[in-house]
């Protein structure tokens, strides 16, 4: 069964005034639960969606529930920062965006409970960084893309998501992806480990609802215990005062050559969005 976790107003999408969406949905398989973005049409990142999932994250344990699967809609599990609409964010806004984000990272990095990705479909930059945080990532087979695009769109990739990455896949794979901003299909994103496993685009949730069932199905204090241990270095990261690194990120976003980056992308969207409409 559906259950509504939360609504938020979803901003400038309509003329007449801001329009009442759901921007996840979640679907429990007994004590796992789906945490499902809804945020059409490509399930970017605002920040009403940040905050809606780390408090899903957050909640779970006390709702009884033991393993969590975050995915997206079909072909589409994120395409990573709103860009057009964070680009009408003021100085206050975006350093307020910035601090729940790597809270977020935070929450996925650090639950007690175990966590997978289902990565639905194309997944670039805040899209993989999700996904980077959780436990194991399941990926679409298919002609999508994921990987950590920010330096093509003017964004130095921030430190946290850095060590994230080379954590996950190597320092060495961690250059090569992060310096030149690579987006790699599926199958590449599994040859470099960024994914764990592919499966059928049809089959991604009920594999990532199927590897938390394995865990869990583990003695649980054992299973938990060694997995806090595993992961002790990456909660480590989130031991230290973030905010430094924090006001350097958002510091970045307003910096000349990024803003004229972001905004040529905003407009190229704002065409293709144009035309599509026509």
């Amino acid at each position: 069964m559906a259950v509504v976790f939360r609504t938020a107003l979803d901003e400038g999408i309509c003329a007449f005034g801001p329009i009442i969406i759901l921007v996840l949905l979640t679907f429990d398989h007994g004590p796992v639960r789906e945490v499902r973005l809804n945020r059409p049409p490509v399930n970017a990142l605002s920040h009403e969606l940040i905050v809606a999932l780390r408090q899903a994250v957050q909640n779970a344990p006390s709702d009884g529930i033991r393993a969590l699967v975050l995915s997206g809609s079909a072909g589409r599990f994120s395409g990573g920062l709103d860009v057009p609409l964070l680009l009408t964010y003021d100085h206050t806004r975006m350093a307020t965006l910035w601090r729940d984000f790597y809270a977020l990272l935070q929450t996925l990095a650090c639950s007690p409970i175990p966590i997978a990705a289902a990565i639905t479909g194309h997944a670039p930059a805040g899209g993989t960084v999700l996904s980077i945080f959780c436990d194991w990532r399941v990926a679409a087979d298919g002609d999508f893309k994921m990987g950590l695009n920010e330096v093509q769109v003017g964004l130095p990739l921030p430190p946290i998501i850095f060590a994230g990455l080379r954590r996950l896949v190597g320092a060495k794979q961690a250059e090569r992806l992060a310096v030149a901003g690579l987006l790699i299909s599926p199958k590449e994103a599994l040859a470099a480990g960024l994914a764990d496993e592919l499966a059928p685009a049809n089959d991604v949730i009920d594999r990532a609802v199927h590897w938390c069932q394995s865990l869990l199905a583990l003695p649980k204090e054992a299973m938990t215990s060694t997995r806090r241990i595993a992961r002790g270095d990456l909660t480590a990261y989130f031991e230290q005062d973030f905010e430094p690194e924090v006001q350097r990120v958002s510091a970045g976003w307003w910096s000349p050559e990024t803003q004229s980056v972001l905004h040529a992308i905003a407009a190229k969207l704002g065409k293709r969005t144009a035309a599509s409409s026509s």
